[in-house]
């Protein structure tokens, strides 16, 4: 109402009843979003969908949509930082995280700027593999984590030397 700048006396004409539902639509898309928002922080695209399918206006959406990105509450850089360090922490690779991430509709550069904030993954593929004293279960479960080749040969190379069978 105030950015239609409704008040006593204003002349209810067609162009202000227009603007007036116009804004109502905005105020309910940005409704919805912060609802949606208060359950899981989501990428700007993942929004963009909850809202489309909710039957929000496309224009409501993206007037909901860059309040939100200017406001710093809907962040895809934040978002892909915060995500690329939980899943690290949890003993994922890099090939899994940027898969994850681009599957949360966090865009290619967001995705690859988190990735280079992680520790190493050599480290991460140590932690990961030192629960398994047998090489191949160690290599299986580092692929299956998405690590980098190369890593996994290293880790599981420096395992192997320390059991006395290896990998054959």
């Amino acid at each position: 109402m105030v950015r239609c700048g409704l008040s006593a006396g204003v002349e209810l004409d067609r162009p202000f009843l227009r603007l007036l539902r116009r804004e109502l639509r905005r105020a309910e898309a940005l409704d919805l979003a912060g609802r949606t928002l208060r359950r899981r922080d989501l990428s700007v695209r993942r929004l963009s969908e909850r809202l489309e399918r909710a039957g929000v206006a496309p224009a409501a959406e993206r007037s909901a949509l860059l309040a939100l990105s200017e406001a710093r509450i809907v962040d895809d850089a934040r978002l892909a930082d915060s995500r690329a360090a939980t899943l690290a922490e949890r003993g994922w690779g890099n090939v899994a995280i940027t898969a994850r991430l681009e599957a949360e509709g966090i865009p290619e550069a967001d995705a690859g700027s988190a990735i280079a904030k992680l520790e190493p993954e050599a480290p991460r593929a140590a932690r990961a593999a030192a629960a398994v004293s047998d090489p191949r279960k160690a290599w299986a479960l580092l692929a299956r984590r998405g690590f980098d080749e190369e890593t996994i040969e290293a880790v599981v190379e420096t395992l192997d030397e320390k059991t006395r069978g290896g990998l054959g």
